[in-house]
C-alpha cells in the first residue's frame, strides 16, 4: 500500500520546491493524499478491515494538521494548494 518511488518523484516534482525537497507541507500533503485515496478505494472492497479504517482516520487526521499549519503560517499557499490537491477546502 505504500507509494512507489516513481509515484513519489512524481508528487515531489508536482508539488515540491525542488527535486530533492521531501519535508515541505505541500509535498506530505500530496503524499497522504494520495495514500488516502488509494485506502478509500480498498476499503470500499474490503469493508471489515477495522484496522486499516483507523490507519485511514490517523492519516486523514495528520493531512488535517499539515493543511492547518499551511493556512496559519502560508496563508498565501492554501488555496492554490488545496485546489492542486482536489480537497474542497
Amino acid at each position: 500500500m505504500a507509494l512507489t518511488k516513481e509515484a513519489k518523484q512524481e508528487l515531489i516534482s508536482k508539488h515540491g520546491r525542488s527535486e530533492t525537497d521531501t519535508g515541505s507541507p505541500e509535498v506530505q500533503i500530496a503524499m497522504l493524499t494520495r495514500r488516502i485515496n488509494e485506502l478509500t478505494e480498498h476499503l470500499r472492497t474490503h469493508r471489515q478491515r477495522s484496522l486499516l479504517r483507523r490507519g485511514l482516520l490517523k492519516l486523514v487526521g495528520r493531512r488535517r494538521r499539515f493543511l492547518n499549519y499551511l493556512q496559519n503560517t502560508i496563508s498565501r499557499a492554501i488555496a492554490p494548494s488545496s485546489r492542486s490537491f482536489g480537497l474542497r477546502r
